[in-house]
């Protein structure tokens, strides 16, 4: 049976109506040619067909909607054209054989979170209340001490500020807490066969076996979220080869043990992406009364001093800073809610994670992390 009709989502509704149907058409043959039908068989045996009829679509229900027999089957083909795929693209047998061994199935669990849709829509108010919380400014002020020396190396050589990369460390694993404990290889090989995103996921489960077949990483280490992001700082597999930096020189990337590669290879994403440690991200700010919010947005880009003089302040009444800079204004929960003036590296920021929420929150610790 092929992927495509297990997956159809009316599938069990047409068998159950197949069996409706063969039902109806039993009771008419009863009521309507009971003359004809007497002929070839008793009542007796029409009723042993009829219930011979439901056994058998039931039979078939079962088998086509059982997640443990076609669906293993299929996922068992679909490894194996994989594997042929990895094989020829340079991966060695010998890791193909340990990484996919003891996989027999998709991991329900990943599909069930990668289904999950948010009840209600969280505001950025509600976000940055979640994770912006004096604990996680607290322990970020520590890891900044804790690391100083480290972070001022990798300011040297990357030109990012320390505070945004323990930000980002903060919010993405709660500084190396929380970096999960799925096998990425089993999570991207589900994700890759369950069709929703399978191009995206292929490639990054290759760039997975990639990094184990150069030796970062054991098989056995790599873990990470049910998405395949993994370590401290939580890269996905293409972003580790694109950007990721051994910073601690023993001849290996280790962005799970190893807290200089794992905050380097952040910076490095972020300078990259064209970074700048002149500018900060940007300020949450009050607008005037009447003010025409069609000007908001990161399309809409002006200077400090057009903001300043269309009305726009700091929070506390105070002018806006006196550089030549240019801004957006982003009012992320609309315009009764918060404001903020943002600048380029807020952007950068929402290449690492498409979330306007994501990138204040980012900003807002960094900014309590360093505060005296």
């Amino acid at each position: 049976m092929s992927l495509e009709s297990v997956k159809s989502p009316n599938l069990g509704e047409d068998i159950l109506r197949g069996v409706s149907q063969a039902l109806f058409s039993m009771e008419m043959m009863g009521l309507k040619g009971a003359t004809t039908l007497s002929v070839i068989m008793s009542a007796s045996a029409l009723k042993q067909l009829k219930v011979k009829l439901i056994l058998l679509l039931i039979g078939v229900a079962f088998i086509v909607l059982s997640p443990g027999t076609a669906g293993a089957e299929d996922f068992s083909r679909w490894l194996e054209d994989f594997q042929a795929e990895a094989l020829a693209a340079g991966i060695s047998a010998n890791l193909l054989e340990r990484a996919f061994g003891d996989i027999k199935e998709p991991l329900p669990r990943v599909i069930e979170l990668d289904r999950r849709q948010p009840e209600t829509l969280q505001t950025s108010t509600d976000y940055l209340a979640a994770r912006v919380t004096p604990g996680q400014v607290k322990s970020g002020k520590r890891m900044l001490k804790l690391h100083q020396t480290c972070l001022k190396e990798i300011e040297r050589k990357y030109a990012v500020q320390p505070r945004f990369l323990v930000a980002l460390w903060g919010l993405e694993t709660r500084y190396g807490q929380h970096t999960g404990d799925f096998s990425v290889i089993q999570s991207l090989a589900t994700l890759a066969y369950d069709g929703r995103r399978s191009s995206y996921f292929r490639r990054e489960l290759m760039q997975a076996l990639r990094i184990l077949d150069e030796g970062h990483i054991s098989l056995s280490r790599m873990r990470g979220s049910w998405a395949g992001a993994m370590g401290h700082c939580q890269f996905m597999p293409s972003t580790f080869l694109r950007h990721a930096v051994d910073a601690d020189g023993d001849g290996r990337i280790d962005l799970w043990g190893s807290i200089p590669d794992a905050l380097a290879s952040a910076a490095n994403y972020l300078a990259t992406e064209m970074w700048r440690n002149d500018q900060t991200w940007g300020h949450p700010v009050d607008l005037p009364v009447g003010f025409d919010h069609s000007r908001a947005g990161l399309d809409t880009r002006l200077s400090l001093a057009s903001w300043q003089d269309l009305g726009i302040r700091r929070l506390d009444g105070s002018s806006l800073p006196q550089r030549d800079l240019d801004a957006s204004l982003v009012l992320p929960d609309g315009p009764n809610g918060p404001a903020y003036l943002v600048y380029d590296n807020f952007r950068v920021l929402m290449l690492w994670n498409h979330s306007v929420s994501f990138a204040i929150a980012v900003g807002t610790l960094a900014d309590k992390i360093s505060a005296r």
